[in-house]
């Protein structure tokens, strides 16, 4: 009977708890769950319309079209027809996007000439101050290749580094870079670091030899690797400004002499005419690799990369005109064609999917909370604006808000275990 009585006191008092504890408490700190209803604070909708932004499309391109003889173009509605150089090789790139628009034989094996100076600038720029001065040591001019192009650098001068630089955007002078390469740990250490500078931007084609890109066994480029760094070399400032400059003086001691650009879209010499919105960027020419070159020009919002190596027919400056055709090619074809490839590392195309663009763009990260509307898909609180991340709040609430059930079934733990313990105690005392 006592134990009973001890249980039925113990529920009553437990009921009694709940009964307290669900009744809506007078000035409540905690708002009325109807205000955070969802679907409340979000448009009208029909089911399943709110979803995530789409990203924008992939163009697929396919790779393999650079590996290919003869000229790889897409052309859409409206597209000007492509220009027809007698170059062995040639590329026209998006020097932003790094989109190929079209090309000849891009990854033919060639030997670039000082064209492959744009990798040695890559490669050596960031390692000196263009106010640096150095004085050239006899043993730094030794071993200048025969017939080489030189801009006068003498034993025991000293030079800025910036005099020595338009020497070799300039006069492409063998003589300034093997003073710049003596400075970076030498010829053998420099054309190492040329190679992995190649391979870190993609550049699979080229092997490097001699850094000034005199004709050696086995150097070679391609027009997809020369057009590679190119558009890197006018998306640095400092190699913008020596691959852009038309003239300039050159210290003798002294007293100084004037040089001029030999990138004749540049200067506009020899009757070829400067190039409207020219940034450069290298010329070369050996007999083993005839004419070759990289220019690059913006036109309004667009930036494009031009490489020709070793034009088939005209003389010595065919190579500026079919760079000059393929610049008002590729400007007359925007928004014209499909890119037929990309100058992008392959690591760099795989992983920019689209989740890539939308982070680029400054979206939401996946880990941001959602809010499934009227059975749609989840969608990021961003997209939704302020009312939907309190919708969003609603409906992913946390533990721990509003009242929690875990406190009345301990409160009914504790009425049982005292009801119980009162029971023991009573038997224990003697009645009188």
């Amino acid at each position: 009977m006592i134990v009973t009585s001890a249980v039925r006191h113990a529920a009553a008092g437990s009921a009694a708890m709940l009964l307290v504890l669900s009744a809506p408490v007078a000035g409540a700190a905690t708002p009325p769950r109807a205000a955070m209803t969802a679907p409340a604070a979000l448009p009208s909708l029909g089911p399943g319309s709110l979803t995530e932004p789409t990203p924008p499309a992939r163009r697929f391109m396919d790779r393999a079209r650079l590996d290919r003889d003869g000229t790889q173009v897409q052309p859409l509605a409206g597209a000007p027809a492509v220009p027809t150089p007698s170059a062995l090789s040639w590329v026209v790139a998006d020097a932003d996007t790094g989109e190929v628009l079209a090309a000849r034989s891009a990854h033919r094996k060639l030997p670039p000439a000082s064209t492959l100076k744009t990798l040695f600038a890559l490669t050596v720029l960031p390692h000196h101050e263009a106010s640096a001065r150095h004085t050239v040591a006899d043993e730094e001019l030794a071993g200048i290749g025969e017939g080489s192009s030189l801009v006068g650098v003498k034993e025991g001068y000293t030079y800025r580094v910036s005099d020595l630089w338009n020497g070799v955007f300039l006069s492409s002078g063998n003589d300034a870079v093997r003073v710049l390469a003596a400075m970076s740990g030498g010829w053998e250490s420099t054309a190492r670091q040329m190679q992995e500078k190649a391979r870190s931007l993609g550049a699979m084609d080229t092997h490097v030899v001699s850094p000034d890109g005199y004709d050696a066994p086995g150097q070679v480029s391609s027009a997809y690797d020369l057009a590679v760094f190119g558009r890197a070399g006018v998306r640095d400032a400092e190699f913008t400004r020596y691959c852009s400059t038309a003239f300039a003086d050159f210290p003798a001691g002294s007293w100084s002499y004037g040089i001029a650009n030999t990138n004749r879209l540049v200067t506009g010499a020899d009757g070829v005419g400067r190039y409207p919105g020219i940034i450069g960027v290298k010329n070369g020419y050996t007999s083993n690799a005839g004419n070759t070159l990289v220019a690059a020009a913006r036109r309004g919002d667009r930036t494009l990369v031009v490489s020709v190596m070793n034009p088939q027919s005209g003389g010595g400056l065919t190579v500026y005109e079919e760079a000059r055709d393929l610049l008002d090619w590729g400007f007359a074809a925007a928004g014209k064609v499909e890119p037929v490839g990309s100058l992008l590392p392959r690591k760099t195309q795989e992983t920019a999917g689209p989740a890539a663009s939308r982070r680029s763009a400054g979206e939401q990260r996946p880990e941001a909370r959602g809010v499934s509307v009227r059975g749609g898909a989840g969608a990021p609180a961003a997209a939704l604006g302020s009312s939907a991340g309190r919708a969003g709040t609603a409906a992913e609430e946390p533990a721990g808000a509003g009242p929690s059930v875990a406190l009345p079934l301990s409160l009914v733990g504790s009425a049982c275990a005292a009801a119980l313990a009162l029971w023991a105690w009573r038997r224990r005392v003697p009645r009188t």
